[in-house]
């Protein structure tokens, strides 16, 4: 009996695409594509399958995932991190293949399958280094805040070494590009989703530090030997708009931008009230 095409619409999440593979297995059906959104299925020609993001089915893919290879699983979850194209199809046809075959081909790093995955985590652990050194916190109200603009969705990789690294004190790494904020405060951390983030201009005490930053980053340098095609591959350029030392240290006020201070927070998704959230002053 041939699989039928269809398209799967899912949440966008791990585990909405561990869903996905178990529908597609229980319905013998192929997915030609994957969709996060209504809008983009609307036009197509295929037949269109929503799927419900269900843990435990999705427990039960990766647990068979782990069965055959724990590195791969591993390797799966942290290739869906990434920005490469065509995402979900390229894992989708990384799962298949090792259920049909075994983790053997995982030791081919030209094999069509595993390539392109690897490629991508590559391209990500890259990123990731570069940030663990690259992030430049600020001080607002008492709490460390930073902000970044990754391609890849690198904060749960982030998350271990910058919660070891101020495990004393409170602080937030908001993701611009992917709307995700990493809260961490008294040995409690999450990754919580948010629209927007605006913070209020640095205060007099945060200028002056960024002022001796600055001219710390400019004293070190030895202009006689600035070699800016070196630095560039050191210190790519689209980093730089997050970082202290290329940023003017002071700003004109900005009306539409929202002071912020640290509150006790506690919900269904943060339900620990020792953890904070910035709101409105």
């Amino acid at each position: 009996m041939a699989w039928e095409e269809v398209i799967f619409q899912y949440d966008g999440t791990f585990d909405g695409f561990l869903c996905c593979v178990f529908e597609s297995y229980v319905h013998k059906e192929l997915p030609i594509a994957f969709y996060s959104d209504e809008e983009s299925c609307v036009l197509s020609f295929y037949s269109v399958r929503v799927i419900n993001t269900l843990p435990e089915n999705a427990q039960r893919v990766y647990r068979s995932l782990v069965k055959v290879s724990a590195a791969a699983a591993q390797l799966l979850r942290k290739a869906f991190l990434t920005c490469m194209e065509d995402k979900e199809m390229h894992l989708y046809r990384f799962v298949r293949k090792l259920y049909k075959e075994g983790p053997a081909f995982l030791k081919n790093q030209a094999d069509e399958v595993y390539h392109p995955i690897a490629k991508a985590v590559r391209h990500m652990n890259g990123e990731v280094e570069k940030l663990r050194g690259f992030v430049r916190f600020s001080d607002y109200s008492g709490v460390l805040g930073a902000e970044i603009e990754p391609k890849n969705r690198v904060l749960p990789l982030l998350r271990q070494h910058f919660c070891s690294r101020y495990a004393n004190e409170s602080f937030f790494i908001y993701d611009r590009n992917h709307k995700e904020l990493l809260l961490y405060s008294k040995g409690r951390s999450r990754i919580i989703p948010v629209d927007s983030l605006q913070l209020s201009l640095p205060g007099e005490e945060e200028v002056h530090y960024r002022a001796l930053w600055k001219r710390f980053y400019e004293t070190i340098a030895i202009k006689e030997r600035t070699n800016p095609r070196c630095q560039n591959s050191f210190l790519p350029k689209r980093y730089r708009g997050t970082m202290t030392e290329f940023l003017p240290v002071e700003q004109e006020p900005n009306p539409q931008i929202t002071k912020f201070k640290a509150v006790p927070f506690s919900s269904e998704r943060l339900p620990h009230p020792e953890l904070f959230l910035l709101v409105p002053q």
